[in-house]
C-alpha cells in the first residue's frame, strides 16, 4: 500500500511531529509512506515540498488577504495532481492544511479518484478562519461577526461567514473520512460541517521506548541541575505563543509561597526560550528547541512536574511525552487535555486561566512525594495501555484498508 501524507512540515511543529511519527511507524510496518509538506526540515527521498509559485501567489495574496480569505491565493496546490507521490498513492492522508502552503479548494479534486483521510489536529477545518474558537460556537451555525479575528490564522477582514460557506461547499464535493486524535475534538467535529463524513477516534501514538522513565538523579546530573532542587518543566514549540499560556505560568509561579520558590528550578524547552525572562526568586534552565527524543526524555525524567498552562489544545504531544516518561502533569481543564491529565491519577487539573488554582496544584503535588510517585507510575501504565505508536499504526492501517477496499468494491 502507498500512503501519501500532506502536512505543514515533516518535523516543524506539533502536527508535523505527530504526522512524522505516523509516517515512520508505517514504514516500520513495511508500508510505502511518503510526505508532501509546506516546508522540509529533514533530508529524505520520501519527503517532498509542495511546489510554490511564489511571485504570482504573493501578488494574489494582496487581494485574498485583504478580504480576510486566507490561502485562496495558493494556486500551486493544484500542481499536486501531477506529482508522482500523488499519482502513485493508494490513499491520501491530509493533516494540517492551514500554515500557508495549501489551498483547501483543491480537496474535491484530490479526493475524486483517491480515498482520503483527513486527520484533524485542531478546529480549523470547520471554522471560518481560526484553529481554536475558545468560547465561540459560531462555527456550528456559519460564523460571521468573529469575536477573535486576531486568533491564528489571523484575518485582516471579517469574512468568516464566506470562508465557512466555502469550506462547506468544498466538503459537499469531497470524499473523506475524518480522524480525530482526542475525544473532545471528536465531539466538536460531530457538531460541525464535517458530520457528513464518517468520523474515527484514533489518538496519536508515542514511541514508549524512546520516551520512558530514566534515572532522575543521573538526568539532573547531565543537565547540571542541583540534586536538592524541585524541578518544574514547561515546554512548547513556540513559547511566546499566547495560546500556550507562558504568561499564565509566570503568574502562577509568582503566587507560590516564598519558601517554596527558593527550592524550585524551572526547566524550559522550546523556541524563543531566551525571551522567557528569568522569574524573581526562581532560577531557570533554558534548553531551547530540542528535537532529540533522548534529550527530551532526559528533561522529562529530571522534572518533578510538567506544567502546561494551555488556553486551548487538542491532544498535546508534550503531555503524551511527559506521561510516557512517568512525569506527573499540571494543566487547565480545556479541550482534550483532561484525557491525559486525569485528576488524582496522572496529575492536577486547574480551572481554565485560574492561575491561583494552578499554583495550588503545584504546591499540592510538590509537597506530596508519594502521590507524585504513584501518579508517575499511572502515567507510564496509561501510556503503555492507550497511547503506543503500535496501537495507532494498527488503527490507521485498518482504516486505510477499509477506505481503499470501498474504492475497489465501487470499481468492481
Amino acid at each position: 500500500m502507498n500512503v501519501l501524507h500532506i502536512n505543514q512540515s515533516d518535523i516543524g511543529g506539533g502536527a508535523a511531529i505527530a504526522g512524522y511519527r505516523l509516517h515512520q511507524g508505517l514504514l516500520k510496518q513495511g508500508i510505502n509512506s511518503k510526505l508532501m509538506v509546506g516546508w522540509v526540515e529533514t533530508d529524505s527521498e520520501l519527503v517532498a515540498a509542495v511546489s510554490r509559485k511564489y511571485r504570482l501567489e504573493n501578488q494574489l495574496s494582496r487581494v485574498t488577504n485583504s478580504l480576510g480569505l486566507n490561502y485562496l491565493n495558493l494556486i500551486s496546490t493544484f500542481d499536486i495532481f501531477k506529482h508522482n507521490f500523488y499519482t502513485q498513492a493508494d490513499v491520501i492522508n491530509f493533516h494540517n492544511l492551514h500554515t500557508g502552503y495549501f489551498n483547501y479548494l483543491a480537496i474535491p479534486g484530490l479526493t475524486e479518484s483517491k480515498p482520503a483521510i483527513f486527520t484533524l489536529h485542531d478546529m480549523w477545518s470547520f471554522t471560518g478562519h481560526c484553529s481554536y474558537s475558545y468560547d465561540c460556537d459560531r462555527w456550528q451555525r456559519g460564523c460571521g461577526e468573529c469575536p477573535y479575528p486576531e486568533t491564528y490564522p489571523a484575518i485582516a477582514r471579517d469574512n468568516t461567514h464566506i470562508e465557512w460557506k466555502l469550506k462547506n461547499w468544498v466538503y459537499s464535493k469531497s470524499h473523506l473520512s475524518i480522524v480525530t486524535p482526542s475525544q473532545w475534538l471528536t465531539e466538536q467535529a460531530k457538531k460541525s460541517m464535517l458530520s457528513r463524513f464518517p468520523i474515527y477516534y484514533i489518538p496519536n501514538g508515542i514511541d514508549t521506548d524512546a520516551y520512558q522513565p530514566l534515572n532522575a538523579e543521573k538526568c539532573r546530573e547531565i543537565l547540571g541541575i542541583p540534586a536538592n532542587k524541585k524541578v518544574l518543566m514547561f515546554g512548547a514549540h513556540l513559547l511566546q505563543e499566547s495560546r500556550k499560556g507562558g504568561d499564565l505560568l509566570v503568574k502562577a509561579l509568582q503566587n507560590l509561597p516564598e519558601a517554596l520558590k527558593s527550592e524550585i528550578l524551572l526547566l524550559i524547552l522550546g523556541k524563543a526560550s531566551e525571551k522567557f525572562g528569568d522569574l524573581e526568586g526562581i532560577p531557570t534552565l533554558k534548553l531551547g528547541y530540542v528535537s532529540s527524543d533522548r534529550l527530551k526524555s532526559i528533561a522529562y525524567s529530571a522534572a518533578d512536574l510538567f506544567i502546561f498552562p494551555t488556553r486551548a489544545d487538542n491532544l498535546p504531544l508534550v503531555l503524551q511525552e511527559s506521561m510516557a516518561c512517568g512525569t506527573p502533569m499540571i494543566s487547565f481543564k480545556v479541550g482534550g487535555v483532561p484525557e491525559l491529565v486525569r485528576p488524582g491519577i496522572t496529575g492536577y487539573l486547574a480551572q481554565l486561566e485560574d492561575t491561583q488554582d494552578l499554583s495550588n496544584g503545584i504546591v499540592q503535588l510538590l509537597e506530596d512525594s508519594q502521590l507524585r510517585q504513584k501518579m508517575g507510575e499511572n502515567c507510564r501504565a496509561i501510556a503503555l495501555q492507550e497511547y503506543t505508536l503500535d496501537l495507532q499504526i494498527q488503527r490507521y492501517l485498518q482504516l486505510y484498508q477499509q477506505v481503499v477496499g470501498k474504492i475497489i468494491n465501487t470499481i468492481k
